[in-house]
């Protein structure tokens, strides 16, 4: 069957009031049509003068825009990143206008010491290095007092604030600030000690962390040290105005100031409660130490800045102030910072607490020199010396001998072992029985192996020097064995002396001044005829290599002296006055230096004098004196050597410095004695020296001696008139050789002026004998023979083969004698010997065995008849006169 089909009736439509829109889902709907637009279009107004930017044209900004002021405001910021950005920039800025700082740096440092007590640590940090790279550097003369004060408010206020690390955090700005400005630390000490101590007390700071604990003593180690320096320099001035009034201003119209010196004396109560906490501290880190060979590093560190507390608080009590604390019938022993000091003597030695006795770390050694150090400054104000026994002792005779065998390295060595040095001398006057030779002994081998180049070994020479000058306060014995080892000893360290110098050398002249102190004091000390005098007089031989010394070869070894520092060379000089008496082969090292190039002109005529000094002291035998007078004068080095030349080979002239050096010699000639007694035992020497045909000038300073000593009439012997008038010809001539012949030389210089120079040391011989003028005379008519063999140093080829060079040389001495009028009378007795010399000049000129050109004769004859015109007019002068014979 077929289904019936439904019937197709619909529904009738309704009416439709809203048509219903089908929407995909995210599709942004679209307003409705009766909805108001609210949307406002507009341009923009641009007005440039109105921009920030333009505002801050020439202010000071940093690398974001901001100025001083708004940096300054934003370190004040609640959150922590924008203080630490303020800070920063306002480095930042500073940095590139530092003129905003000297401006500005009251209300600088008014902001920026409100982070000194910031809850955040880097905000805390940052200031610091702030101040610490920035601030003060820049403004270090700026900064005053009424400046730090603002500053140490905050810094006290930090120092009691709950946080401890904000506690920690201001003893390093204090100690910031003390590293910059040091006496600020007296105005605050008592405070300052107050708040250290009770830091100190909070245990958790070193159970926690050792390098806070480090922080806090390394800046109370500081602290200390300051104090401890003006507690010394309190006592240098009170010794020095000891019985002296101050006088007070008329006019006292000023405020009065405070005055550091009162901190001093008020810090010593401060100083008592200090020392058993520091202690405290020190046993409480042994305590916690575990039993191990090493010590750990931040462990030794608090150990030993706490040690270095300790030490520098009874070096304060060593001095100053606290001393009135011995005498108001106080026990000492009793007192309460002793008893805790007891505590630590039973700690020494540290090393003993290891596994190994045999292998001690350097860290133990360190520690037990540090409380040895601790105990020496105590024996020195207590009555107490009941640690100067068999432990402390040893230890310090153990630590000397170890010499370089010691395990401590080369650079801890220098550092600590240094501090123990200077008790030496008051140890040995403490110490009693057999521990002071041994002590001595230690310290004689320590000195011996000690390097030269250490820096420990000016340490080891105040020592010695010390020791040297105070033997007699060190309460030894005055039985002969015991005064024979110390002999023994001081002997020993005097022979090291020498050595060091030429070890040395002129590299390290700090420790050079030190060694040559002590050989000065030892020279004022020792007495010549005692064992100490004569071995001080024989360091002679050793020291000569320090002057100088002649190798095989012939050349001369300078050493030292030459190059050290002229306040070194000094003290070299002042050295020589105390050898009892200088040995021939010492004064020959001296004469090498006086006769170098390169000595000073101050230091050569500085060795004369004290020689000078040595000889009228009966130090310096008289001949060898002589000797090396004369040597002076005769192998001086002139330079340039000709007189018309400048400079040679870039050095200046040193003329200057020969004529102090004649002038220097002279005088202490015309006060050795009798002259005509020094005239006999000079002569000799001198003619040896210039038969040796010196140079001119050396020449000239011989016969300047000879007339340093002679009188008129001459006091010359006839055999020692002989043989200075063949050298006096020999000289004039080359006299003349001086004299150029280029006219440029010529019109710079007056050569007449030069010859006078030359030659006036020979007219006044002549003027003081007529025999030796006339001996000369005879010398240059013989030089005018053709088969002459009396020819000058300096020319003789020249004046060997011209004849015509012979008669311009005697022309110009003729000459030169006539236009002295001092000379007249003795000429007028010699008219037969200058009447044969101008015959033998014109002989010579007649002569047809030296080939002339007619120019040549005809100049030689004119000024022949000039020379011989004068002459003859001299003599019809004289005649006139009716002075001939006369």
């Amino acid at each position: 069957m077929v289904r019936p089909k439904p019937s197709s009736s619909k529904k009738p439509k309704r009416g439709v009031d809203f048509k219903k829109i089908k929407h995909k889902i995210g599709r942004k709907l679209p307003p409705p049509r009766n909805a108001t637009s609210t949307e406002i279009k507009s341009k923009a107004i641009v007005l440039p003068e109105q921009s920030v930017a333009s505002e801050r044209d020439g202010l000071a900004v940093n690398k974001k825009g901001l100025t001083l002021r708004e940096l300054l405001q934003q370190t004040s910021h609640h959150n922590a990143k924008i203080r630490r950005a303020a800070l920063t920039g306002v480095r930042d800025l500073v940095l590139k206008y530092p003129l905003e700082l000297k401006l500005h740096k009251l209300a600088i440092i008014e902001k920026l010491r409100e982070r000194i007590s910031d809850n955040d640590k880097v905000v805390r940090e940052t200031l610091y290095h702030l101040l610490k790279t920035v601030i003060f550097p820049s403004s270090k003369e700026e900064i005053t007092a009424p400046i730090i004060s603002l500053l140490m408010a905050y810094i006290f206020n930090a120092m009691s604030h709950l946080a401890v690390d904000v506690r920690l955090m201001a003893f390093k700005f204090f100690e910031l600030v003390v590293l910059n400005y040091p006496s600020s630390f007296m105005l605050y000490a008592e405070k300052v000690l107050d708040n250290y101590v009770d830091i100190l007390r909070n245990n958790q700071i070193y159970l926690v962390d050792k390098s806070k604990l480090k922080n806090v003593l390394g800046g109370l180690a500081h602290c200390l040290s300051l104090l401890s320096n003006k507690s010394l320099e309190d006592n240098r001035l009170n010794n020095l105005n000891q019985g002296i009034v101050q006088p007070k201003g008329l006019y006292a119209y000023k405020s009065e100031v405070h005055e550091d010196n009162a901190g001093i004396s008020s810090v010593s109560g401060n100083l008592e409660n200090l020392v058993p906490v520091l202690v405290n501290s020190f046993l409480e880190s042994t305590s916690m130490r575990p039993t191990m060979d090493v010590i750990d590093a931040p462990t030794f560190d608090c150990m030993l800045c706490t040690l270095q507390c300790i030490n520098s608080a009874v070096k304060i009590y060593e001095m100053g102030k606290p001393y009135t604390l011995l005498f108001n019938g106080r026990d000492m022993t009793q007192n309460n910072m002793m008893i805790y000091m007891r505590k630590l003597w039973e700690t020494f030695p540290v090393g003993r607490l290891s596994q190994s006795p045999e292998k001690v770390d350097n860290k133990y050694i360190v520690l037990d020199i540090k409380i040895a150090e601790i105990f020496l400054h105590l024996t020195k104000w207590m009555n107490d010396t009941s640690f100067l026994n068999e432990k402390l002792l040893g230890f310090i005779e153990s630590l000397l001998l170890a010499g370089t065998n010691t395990p401590l390295n080369r650079v801890l060595t220098e550092k600590h072992i240094g501090s123990l040095l200077p008790f030496t001398p008051r140890l040995l006057s403490q110490v009693t029985g057999c521990w002071k030779a041994r002590l001595l002994e230690a310290f004689t081998y320590s000195f011996k192996e000690c390097k030269v180049d250490s820096r420990l070994y000016i340490a080891y020479l105040c020592v010695v020097e010390e020791l040297l000058s105070v033997t007699s306060n060190l309460g030894l014995p005055t039985c002969a064995a015991t005064y024979e080892d110390l002999l023994r000893h001081q002997i020993a360290w005097m022979r090291e002396l020498p050595r060091i110098l030429l070890h040395l050398g002129y590299k390290h002249p700090s420790t050079t001044m030190v060694v040559l102190k002590i050989l000065l004091r030892i020279g004022q000390s020792s007495m010549p005829n005692l064992a100490f005098g004569i071995e001080y007089d024989c360091l002679q031989f050793t020291l000569r290599e320090f002057y100088g010394t002649k190798t095989d070869a012939g050349s001369v070894h300078y050493g030292p002296f030459m190059k050290l520092p002229r306040d070194c060379q000094e003290l070299a000089i002042c050295c020589l006055y105390y050898f009892s008496s200088l040995s021939l082969d010492f004064l020959e090292s001296l004469t090498y230096c006086c006769l170098c190039n390169d000595m000073e002109p101050l230091i050569l005529l500085r060795i004369v004098e004290v020689l000078q000094s040595a000889y009228k002291a009966g130090h310096v035998p008289i001949s060898e004196y002589i000797g090396f007078l004369v040597t002076q004068v005769a192998r001086f080095k002139v330079f340039p050597e000709k007189f018309l030349v400048e400079k040679n080979h870039g050095n200046v002239s040193n003329r200057k410095t020969f004529k102090s050096l004649t002038d220097a010699v002279f005088g202490c000639l015309t006060q050795m004695g009798d002259s005509c007694i020094m005239l006999k035992l000079l002569c000799k020497n001198i003619l040896n020296e210039m038969s040796l045909k010196p140079p001119i000038d050396n020449f000239r300073g011989l016969l300047r001696m000879i007339i340093a000593l002679d009188t008129r009439p001459t006091k010359l012997l006839d055999e020692d008139i002989i043989n200075l008038s063949k050298l006096l010809s020999r000289y004039m001539v080359d006299a003349v050789s001086c004299i150029s012949e280029d006219p440029n030389v010529a019109h710079r210089f007056n050569q007449m002026s030069i010859f006078d120079y030359y030659v006036k040391p020979c007219i006044i011989l002549f003027f003081a004998s007529d025999k030796l003028l006339l001996l000369v005379l005879k010398s240059l008519d013989y030089f005018l023979m053709e088969d002459c063999i009396l020819l000058p140093s300096q020319s003789c080829a020249k004046y060997g083969f011209e004849s015509s060079s012979r008669i311009h040389a005697v022309s110009c001495i003729l000459t030169f004698m006539h236009n002295y009028a001092r000379l007249h009378r003795s000429l007028s007795r010699s008219k037969a010997a200058i009447e044969h010399i101008l015959l033998s000049m014109q002989n010579l000129l007649d002569s047809d065995k030296h080939s002339r050109s007619l120019e040549e004769r005809s100049r030689l004859q004119s000024d022949l008849d000039q020379v011989t015109a004068r002459i003859h007019d001299f003599w019809r002068i004289w005649v006139v006169n009716g002075l001939e014979g006369v």
